[in-house]
């Protein structure tokens, strides 16, 4: 169907646009395809194509669905079906180097899946870029989430469209920006340490120096000054895009959370060969995730799966109309379904403000790694109070009518006793890159003079952190809601996302 491997030499970038599941054993349904071919050695865009596709059934199009990626029933009905454009999206994707973000959980799958239906032998590539993996490894999490539509926010390239051809091009423009940085950085190791990516709000925080983050731990550089470096050599096989994708994930990983250590030229060309994954796309079945379980993995994988991240709400508890307040279940991996919440039909993260710390860390309970599970307690208003508990009796339902029997936990803890000082546990999740672990949570730290300030550690260190939340400190919590149902034991998990320490 294409030409022979050895001759295809360009990058391909490709994004597929899908229906949004809303019932138990339905599949996504690919509704736009597009990509394009991209020189390695200048990044210059060769060729794009792109393309509406009907499904088989034009009702797998919800409301949902179209609050994702804009496509309607109508928009896709005289669009040609998968079967009527595969010969080209094999030609196009077939021998070549596959890249886009999010690309092997998501969009390589959909691709097999549509290839299977049609009774075809799937695409293959040469080798494999997956931007979300690549950029979380090698430039750190300085654009929060790492998802495609905050790294464009981040530098200023306007808004994701969720549209195909559009997305495609962000993504190479955005790699453009992470490979220009990470050059500019390599060029002045001394000065653009592992930290020198934090905007010029963020302070950093070792728990060995004592000080705080304004003594000691930020990164000083003359505004005025003149950045020089020697001539860099220019050489085919070296363009940054190329060579970014390439040095070591674990070495880099480390030198994200030690900022003494200087990092590697990151435009080292050696690991090529070595780093562009050369095995075959695997199923959704290589996840670990578990259906509805509460595991020290489950806030980092969920946010790596949401093909419709951008729909939800940050909404506070005042805002809210407590009988909008609904519950549904969801596609997740191995095929499996969640239970997602939902105000007047979009998922919510909550946000509230001056919250007081009951309880301070607690480092009780470990993970599988023996990595302590950290949260702590907060009290709780009424408003809050109000909106949790409709949460918890729509979730549990819901649980309930899904066949569950384990234990329901609410979500307001009420103490005998002290029924009328209701509090709640927050969550701060760990996430690993490359074996070396970070708070996922983004911890900032607010002065009394109103200014903002990021916390980056140089490791992690519960004890550290337990300084940080004292009983009776004041902080402000974005947090998701995240039902579970593991073990005998089901509930809803606050998991933070951002917070916001009051200084005293």
């Amino acid at each position: 169907m294409g030409s022979p491997v050895e001759d295809r030499s360009e990058i391909v970038f490709f994004d597929v646009e899908t229906s949004v599941p809303t019932r138990t054993g339905q599949g996504f349904a690919i509704l736009e395809f597009g990509a394009i071919l991209v020189c390695p050695k200048t990044l210059t865009e060769l060729h794009n194509y792109s393309t509406l596709v009907r499904p088989a059934h034009l009702s797998v199009i919800s409301p949902l669905s179209e609050r994702c990626n804009g496509i309607t029933a109508n928009a896709v009905a005289t669009a040609p079906t998968f079967a009527d454009i595969a010969h080209l999206v094999y030609d196009l994707l077939h021998g070549r180097i596959w890249a886009g973000h999010n690309i092997i959980r998501f969009d390589c799958v959909r691709i097999r899946d549509a290839f299977a239906e049609i009774n075809q032998p799937p695409p293959e590539p040469k080798g494999t870029i997956d931007s979300l993996v690549l950029l979380t490894q090698k430039f750190g999490r300085r654009a929060g989430d790492m998802k495609m539509a905050t790294l464009a926010t981040y530098f200023g390239l306007g808004r994701q469209t969720h549209r195909s051809l559009d997305d495609v091009r962000m993504n190479l423009e955005v790699l453009k920006y992470c490979a220009t940085v990470l050059f500019l950085e390599s060029s002045l190791p001394d000065i653009f340490t592992a930290n020198s990516w934090v905007s010029p709000n963020a302070t950093t925080r070792s728990r060995s120096n004592g000080k705080s983050p304004s003594q000691e731990g930020l990164l000083n550089i003359n505004k005025g000054s003149v950045l020089q470096s020697p001539a860099v050599e220019s050489k085919d096989k070296s363009h940054p895009i190329i060579s970014f994708a390439m040095s070591s994930p674990t070495r880099d990983a480390q030198n994200i959370t030690d900022p003494n250590i200087v990092q590697s030229d990151p435009f080292n060309l050696s690991a090529l060969e070595e780093e562009i994954s050369r095995e075959p796309i695997k199923s959704d079945v290589s996840m670990v995730e578990k259906p509805m379980q509460e595991s020290s993995d489950l806030a980092s994988s969920s946010s790596m799966f949401q093909p419709c991240s951008s729909s939800i709400l940050v909404l506070e508890p005042d805002g809210i109309c407590v009988p909008s307040i609904d519950a549904s279940l969801v596609p997740s991996f191995h095929g499996s379904q969640r239970i997602e919440l939902l105000h007047e039909g979009f998922p919510f993260h909550l946000h509230c403000t001056d919250l007081k710390v009951r309880f301070g860390i607690n480092t009780r309970f470990s993970d599988n790694a023996g990595r302590p599970r950290l949260s702590f307690v907060v009290d709780s208003s009424p408003s809050l109070c109000n909106v949790l508990d409709a949460c918890d009796r729509v979730a549990q339902k819901l649980t309930v009518d899904s066949g569950s029997i384990s234990d329901w936990r609410p979500v307001v803890i009420r103490k005998e006793g002290f029924f009328n000082y209701p509090t709640i546990r927050l969550h701060i999740p760990t996430a690993v890159v490359a074996d070396v672990a970070i708070y996922a949570t983004e911890i900032y730290q607010k002065e009394s003079s109103g200014a903002v300030q990021r916390l980056l550690f140089s490791r992690f260190d519960a004890a550290e952190l337990g300084s940080l939340f004292m009983p009776g400190t004041f902080v402000d919590a974005f947090f998701s809601l995240d039902p579970y149902d593991y073990q005998q034991n089901a509930g809803i998990k606050l998991v933070a996302k951002k917070l916001i320490i009051h200084c005293k």
